[in-house]
């Protein structure tokens, strides 16, 4: 047709056909690699150790058969229950005498008490008294002078075996008698005897009487009526007053002068008392005690002393 333009013919330039050609041959080794990829690797478990020698194998146990029980006493077998059908007999109901559990028997009944530790004879039983006989002996060789006396009971105020002392070593008498045990006239005795040394001593004169404001009382501590009882309740305590002399005045206990003989003889045969006595108290101690010293064999725990 006249005027007409042909038809222009577009071809890809060489270079890229070239490389539309390199990647096709490329694509398909790329996708068959990636298809023949190796599986993954399983671990294969290691090699089992070889079997242990028979010598080495421990030996192995023997079999022994387990003891039978013992068999069970014939007081702990519960009793066979025989049914009413085995036995022909009816069955006993519920509540009669024969359904009903024993009954355990009683206990005995205990002896009865001996008449002697029964009612007033179990009050009027008496703890027989310490011998004192060894005591008695002593007091003889000391010197001391005594008679027995009947046993004192005022209540709770007792004396089992009591003596009435007269006269210690050396003729040094007590005018009115002393009222005490065996073991508190020892005491006594050896304290008068270190009295009359430190009245040589100290006085220069003998000592003749020991001038005693009591010894058995049934009282209370302090003449206090509510308090615990005194020994001389027991006569097991003796007063000291005051003491005479041949030749010179007698010395009553009380505070003396500082420095004064008399003062000098109170504290040494004060201090000698308490190697005797158990209690030694006097001026000093309190007002109960302001005019005599007193002496008692109390005991207390772990042999303690009570020297004021």
């Amino acid at each position: 047709m006249p005027g007409r333009l042909p038809p222009i013919r577009r071809t890809a330039p060489p270079l890229a056909r070239s490389l539309l050609v390199l990647g096709l041959a490329i694509f398909p080794a790329a996708s068959g690699r990636t298809a023949e990829a190796p599986a993954a690797t399983v671990p294969v478990p290691p090699p089992k150790p070889p079997e242990r020698p028979d010598a080495l194998k421990p030996p192995a146990a023997p079999e022994t058969a387990l003891p039978a029980p013992p068999a069970r006493p014939a007081e702990l077998t519960p009793p066979t229950t025989v049914s009413p059908k085995e036995s022909g007999k009816p069955a006993v109901e519920a509540g009669t005498e024969a359904g009903k559990p024993e009954m355990p028997s009683p206990p005995p009944t205990p002896p009865g008490r001996p008449p002697e530790l029964s009612g007033e004879a179990a009050l009027a039983l008496k703890v027989s008294p310490p011998d004192d006989t060894a005591c008695r002996t002593r007091l003889k060789r000391l010197g001391v002078e005594f008679e027995p006396l009947p046993p004192i009971a005022e209540g709770q105020c007792t004396a089992p075996l009591p003596l009435k002392v007269t006269k210690f070593a050396d003729g040094v008498t007590l005018p009115q008698g002393a009222t005490l045990t065996c073991r508190s006239a020892e005491a006594l005795a050896r304290w008068v005897t270190e009295v009359q040394v430190e009245a040589e001593r100290t006085l220069k004169h003998p000592l003749a009487t020991l001038e005693l404001g009591g010894s058995y009382v049934c009282r209370g501590q302090n003449h206090d009526f509510d308090a615990k009882l005194s020994e001389h309740a027991f006569a097991n305590a003796a007063d000291v007053m005051g003491f005479s002399f041949a030749g010179r005045p007698s010395i009553p206990v009380k505070a003396m002068p500082e420095g004064s003989e008399e003062a000098r003889f109170l504290v040494a045969v004060r201090g000698k008392a308490c190697e005797f006595f158990r209690t030694v108290l006097g001026p000093g101690t309190n007002a109960a005690h302001s005019n005599h010293f007193h002496l008692d064999e109390r005991e207390r725990n772990a042999g303690h002393r009570l020297c004021e």
